[in-house]
């Protein structure tokens, strides 16, 4: 079982309290996403989970024990590293063997967990291999068999496909989604990117300033996010606001619309603006309307083969039932 509970944790370095207190419950088989600018918590969060660092006050715990102090060897959690943290003169049979070798567990034992972690991610025919040999997505594989073996109450992993490029990790994000598919165990993975929050999560933790401003599913936090922050943070490209007089007509300090939900009218609209830049990616344009007398910027998704270039002056008509209403203080409006 795998269910981590945190009662009004908090962390301060020294005289600066980076993790206020904060509740939270993980459930048992649950993926969850811990996503946020650089510098919100997210990774301290992480750490404090995985008990290599220590609360400042509060409790953590796993299936209902007390795992508060308890040291991370023994708290039935296996971490992966943004970094792989592999051992270059092993094999990779060694690699994924070294948590249970140190654990001094039967060799038969040992190989049978080692080949099964193998066969599940693919690694078989790379086992005699040293890392360097790999590839940095057969590389994370090897880190995630190594985190497998232990067979954990929960996995974490911080910000792992990092250092991968583009199409690594989009391969490797539904590799991680089917592998949680498959073991069914609790997951915690931090990352700065939402869309992998977003394509890879049961539940979304929003964090800022170490402060939990929102916990939803993908699609929660996409329709109805509770603050400006959430809204601006939660989809790609980024929810355009709009203040003053247009926000006014919907009794709002400020409104926000998806650039998904604005259309490319053919004569009439209730904007119109002249396109600045026309991102051209195939199936999607990204057009960025200025001199719309709204904001400064307007970001619009459109249909690939809508031809508006540079300089162009276009009308625009937003769906009305898709504005996001929020008050002065960025709340949201029901």
């Amino acid at each position: 079982m795998g269910r981590i509970t945190l009662d009004q944790v908090t962390k301060s370095f020294g005289s600066v309290q980076v993790i206020p207190p904060l509740d939270l419950t993980i459930e048992d088989g649950e993926f969850t996403v811990f996503v946020g600018p650089s510098g919100c918590g997210k990774s301290t969060l992480l750490r404090l989970i995985a008990g290599l660092e220590d609360i400042s006050s509060g409790q953590i715990r796993i299936d209902k024990q007390d795992a508060t102090h308890v040291p991370p060897a023994k708290r039935g959690l296996a971490m992966v590293f943004q970094s792989y943290a592999l051992y270059p003169h092993m094999s990779v049979r060694k690699n994924i063997a070294f948590p249970l070798k140190m654990a001094q567990m039967d060799q038969a034992e040992i190989d049978r967990r080692v080949n099964g972690a193998a066969e599940v991610l693919n690694l078989t025919d790379y086992l005699d291999r040293r890392p360097g040999q790999l590839s940095g997505g057969q590389r994370q594989r090897v880190a995630i068999g190594r985190a497998i073996v232990r067979e954990p109450a929960a996995f974490l992993f911080d910000e792992p496909l990092s250092n991968l490029d583009a199409a690594l990790r989009v391969g490797m994000r539904l590799e991680i989604s089917e592998l949680h598919k498959r073991l069914k165990t609790t997951m915690i993975y931090v990352t700065h990117d939402q869309v992998e929050a977003m394509t890879m999560a049961d539940r979304i933790v929003v964090l800022q300033a170490g402060v939990i401003e929102q916990v939803g599913s993908p699609l929660e936090l996409y329709r109805e996010p509770r603050n400006l922050f959430v809204a601006g943070f939660i989809g790609s490209p980024r929810m355009n606001f709009i203040e003053g007089p247009e926000a006014a007509k919907y009794d709002a300090h400020t409104i926000g619309i998806r650039p998904e939900h604005i259309a490319v009218a053919e004569g009439d609209g209730a904007w119109s603006g002249v396109v600045g830049v026309a991102e051209h990616l195939g199936s999607d344009t990204f057009f960025h309307i200025h001199e719309t007398g709204l904001a400064e910027t307007i970001t619009v998704r459109a249909d690939g083969e809508v031809g508006f270039n540079h300089g162009d002056r276009i009308t625009l008509s937003p769906r009305t039932d898709m504005i996001h209403r929020f008050d002065a203080s960025g709340l949201r409006i029901a």
